[in-house]
């Protein structure tokens, strides 16, 4: 096949734990040609949607030598095998542009994963809205008031923008907090950004885990990611400690009830957040966790991935 990966600059990957990285290298091992571009570099011209792109060669896992470019070429999106678009949040109006453009590409005959639609539809908080059984009690909402009273009903909540990853900008608010008030006025922007509140999950403390779900299918094991330093985030960006273990029976019911749904909607790859019994976030932008994983399970989950690209590409072809 020949791959094209839509993802941020790729001097900046960490790849002893990126997940781009681990499925450029399971491509590469089964001698899929690879190709690169951002998402700026997607182009429309004469009504066809094109990619300045350049090849991509792996040559060892170095984090500052570990690729070589070719030179960058036009090409159409509908010349790639796949395309997998992996650009991390913040889900802005250039990614909004992003997706678009993907969406008319696919109307063009690409092979796009995750679809441009289900990213658009997908917001990584609010998916979660879908699936009301799974969830711990939660609001949606602008309004500081509504903000405060919800603090004040269930006594500890999470507060978070619906634009975040790796826990940037959450807080943990109760109604004793002297900061309360500023809490919630700053992360709501005086009233002017929505911002979702969930009940806290004590259960927080034995891990937030992310349970990957790959072609309707979930990975065996996840990654618990929990918190460290008296820190309320499991994330790893924000300081969590990983442990891999294998999916519990809640976690294996949650991601087998989200599952036939994800791939209805074209998200051939999502990352579920799972604290406890609950569902707390559904992610399909570029969800992570591929290299802690297969560091620590026999499941070559890169490789599953690989695996479905190809039955995808194969059921259309």
């Amino acid at each position: 096949m020949k791959i094209l990966f839509i993802a941020d600059p790729l001097a900046g990957f960490k790849i002893k734990k990126d997940t781009t990285f681990a499925m450029m290298e399971a491509a590469a091992s089964r001698q899929h040609a690879i190709y690169f571009c951002e998402a700026r570099d997607i182009t429309i011209e004469g009504g066809r949607i094109h990619a300045d792109a350049a090849s991509v060669t792996l040559t060892g896992r170095d984090d500052k030598d570990w690729f070589r470019t070719g030179d960058v070429q036009r090409q159409l999106l509908t010349s790639f095998s796949a395309v997998v678009m992996r650009k991390d949040p913040p889900f802005d109006l250039e990614y909004l542009y992003a997706t678009q453009l993907l969406t008319l590409a696919e109307e063009q005959g690409a092979r796009v994963f995750n679809k441009g639609q289900a990213l658009r539809d997908f917001n990584e908080k609010l998916a979660i809205l879908n699936f009301p059984e799974f969830t711990a009690p939660t609001l949606v909402t602008a309004k500081p008031a509504r903000l405060l009273a919800f603090v004040r009903q269930h006594q500890d909540a999470i507060l978070k923008p619906l634009d975040g990853m790796g826990g940037s900008s959450i807080f943990r608010a109760r109604p004793d907090d002297p900061n309360l008030n500023v809490i919630i006025e700053t992360i709501s922007q005086q009233g002017t950004r929505t911002v979702m509140a969930q009940r806290y999950i004590p259960e927080i403390r034995d891990g937030d885990k992310r349970v990957l779900v790959i072609d309707g299918v979930p990975v065996d094991y996840c990654l618990a990611r929990i918190p460290q330093g008296g820190d309320n985030r499991g994330n790893l960006a924000a300081g969590g400690r990983g442990e891999v273990r294998p999916l519990s029976a809640r976690d294996r019911e949650i991601a087998e009830a989200l599952a036939p749904e994800l791939k209805r909607r074209g998200i051939m790859l999502a990352g579920l957040d799972v604290i406890g019994n609950y569902l707390t976030e559904v992610n399909v932008t570029s969800p992570t966790c591929f290299r802690e994983i297969m560091n620590h399970s026999d499941v070559d989950v890169a490789g599953l991935f690989i695996d479905a690209l190809e039955r995808a590409v194969a059921e259309r072809s």
